[in-house]
C-alpha cells in the first residue's frame, strides 16, 4: 500500500484513475453483508408469504442489475464488462438475519470490488423495501469485501475475525 489516493490528482482534485496501459486480467471480488430482522419477518421470507412476494428473488435480480450499473452509482468507477454476477443468501435462525453474498467476475483492466459491494448494498436494500411494510425495524449491517483476485495488486483475502 503507497498511502496515496489513487483518486485524487497533485492537486487534490477528484479523478478518474487512468487504467488504458494496465493489461487485462482475471478479476474476482467477493462481498457480504447481512439484514437482521424480526425472527417473523424471516419466516415470511423463507415461507415465500410477503405480501410483495418472493423477496430473494427480487433481491438477487436488484443486486445483479445494482452490480451492472455501479458506474452510474459510484461517480469515479470505470464501466466493466462484468463475466457474472453470482447473489446468494443465507438464513441465519439464531440472529434472525439474511446474509448476503455477491460474487462478481470478469477480464478487465480494473476490478471488481466496487460491483460486488453495490450487489450486497442493493440486495439488503430491495428485502428492507420489500419487507418494511410488516418490519421497519430492519437493520443493514457488516457490508464489506472479503476477497479479490487478479491486477496489480494481487489477492486481498480478510482476516477472520
Amino acid at each position: 500500500m503507497t498511502g496515496k489516493l489513487s483518486h485524487v490528482d497533485s492537486r487534490g482534485h477528484c479523478r478518474m484513475v487512468e487504467v488504458g496501459g494496465k493489461p487485462v486480467t482475471l478479476r474476482e471480488a467477493v462481498a457480504e453483508g447481512s439484514i437482521a430482522m424480526k425472527p417473523e419477518t424471516m419466516r415470511l421470507i423463507m415461507e415465500h408469504g410477503a405480501p410483495k412476494g418472493d423477496v430473494l428473488a427480487v433481491a438477487r435480480v436488484a443486486g445483479i442489475m445494482a452490480a451492472k450499473q455501479t458506474p452510474s452509482l459510484i461517480p469515479l468507477c470505470h464501466p466493466l464488462n462484468l463475466g457474472s454476477v453470482e447473489i446468494d443468501f443465507r438464513f441465519e435462525e439464531g440472529s434472525a438475519a439474511v446474509k448476503i453474498r455477491a460474487v462478481v467476475r470478469l477480464e478487465g483492466k480494473t476490478g471488481a470490488e466496487m460491483e460486488a459491494l453495490t450487489a450486497v448494498s442493493a440486495a439488503a436494500l430491495t428485502i428492507y423495501d420489500m419487507c418494511k411494510a410488516v418490519d421497519r425495524e430492519m437493520t443493514i449491517n457488516g457490508i464489506r469485501l472479503m476477497s479479490k483476485k487478479g491486477g496489480k495488486s494481487g489477492e486481498f483475502l480478510r482476516k477472520p475475525g
